[in-house]
This record gives structure tokens, sequence and C-alpha cells, in this order.
């Protein structure tokens, strides 16, 4: 019997055009697929969590492949992974997902090499978390600093989970800090 029974899916697409400042010449992207799904652990404690992070993986491609379809595969610049879990969960049952996530990722995008950033919460339906993203080659690129707000209205339930993966087109638009900037990445070790 499979761990992974999907209540619900959503797709949000932001697009950006400017944050005050002139119209950008291509408007950033920011896309979150999330998977609302029944907690198989909830209300008790499971000591083996590997065979449900494993079977992730599969709702991990289907989600970073939806992303990739939406924005292009040589669009993606920024990318990151969240996980909601509702009360009757525990904050490990999120945790799964910076593997199955972050390898699903990974996998589509070609091997990209910066870690993923995640964030995860334990918390009721309606929820809304903040999800940091940043450059998929190299974790030091200022630019690509940013962050895109995931959550669904009636989600999680207690005894769910919500699995979130985002990708971006771009670095923040009218982006000026200076810093390693993603045509000055060099040492491809996935930092700089």
């Amino acid at each position: 019997m499979s761990l992974i029974a999907i209540r619900k899916r959503s797709l949000v697409i932001e697009t950006i055009f400017h944050e005050g400042g002139p119209v950008a010449e291509r408007p950033l992207k920011l896309a979150a697929a999330c998977a609302v799904i029944r907690n198989p652990y909830a209300g008790r404690y499971e000591e083996d969590l590997l065979p449900f992070m494993a079977e992730l993986r599969t709702l991990g491609t289907t989600l970073a492949q939806e992303l990739v379809d939406t924005l292009g595969k040589e669009n993606v610049e920024v990318y990151s992974k969240a996980a909601i879990v509702g009360v009757n969960g525990e904050m490990e049952h999120g945790a799964v997902w910076h593997e199955a996530g972050g390898w699903a990722m990974r996998s589509v995008l070609g091997e990209p090499k910066a870690m993923v950033p995640a964030a995860k919460a334990v918390a009721s339906a309606g929820y809304r978390l903040m999800v940091p993203l940043h450059y998929i080659h190299a974790s030091y690129v200022r630019s690509h600093y940013n962050s895109m707000e995931v959550g669904i209205q009636d989600a999680p339930r207690p005894d769910e989970i919500l699995f979130a993966l985002v990708m971006g087109t771009g670095g923040r638009v009218h982006s000026r800090l200076g810093g390693l900037t993603k045509e000055k990445v060099s040492v491809n070790d996935g930092q700089r």
C-alpha cells in the first residue's frame, strides 16, 4: 500500500514586473507547486521514516516537472522546497522532504550544485510559510536571494502534510547590492 495519498494539488505563479523602479526587460516569474497528502504517521511515533522519504521522490519529481514545464528548464535560476505539517504530525515528517524534494529538483534540472534551501513548520490549516530562494548553481549569488510565500487555505488539516517546491526565472527585480553575480560563478562547488 502506498504511503502517499494526495488530497489536492496547487500551482501558483507570480509575475513581477517591477518593485517600484522601471519595468524589467524580462519579468521575474516565481512558481510554487504544492501537494497536500495524508500524513501516514499522524498521531503516532514512527522510528523508520526512510520508506516514506524514498516514496516521496516520485511526488517530488511530479512537482519539479510541473514547475519546469511551467517555467521552461532553461529559464530556471532559483529554487527551494518547503513542508507544512498538520498539528497531529511532527517536524521530522516535514524533514523527509529535504532529500525527496531536493533530489527531485536536482534530477529534473540536470544536477545543479547549490544546496536547495528549505523552510518547514508544524501548523494549522491556512498557515503561510515564507520559503527562501537562491541561485541553483552557487549559494552565494546575492542578487538571487529572494523568497516566495506558500500555503493553501484549507491545508494542512491535522492529519496532513503540505509539500511544496518553488522555482523562479531569476534574481530579484532591481537587485543592485553587489556581491557575487551569476556571471562570475567559477568554483563550481555549489557555493561560489
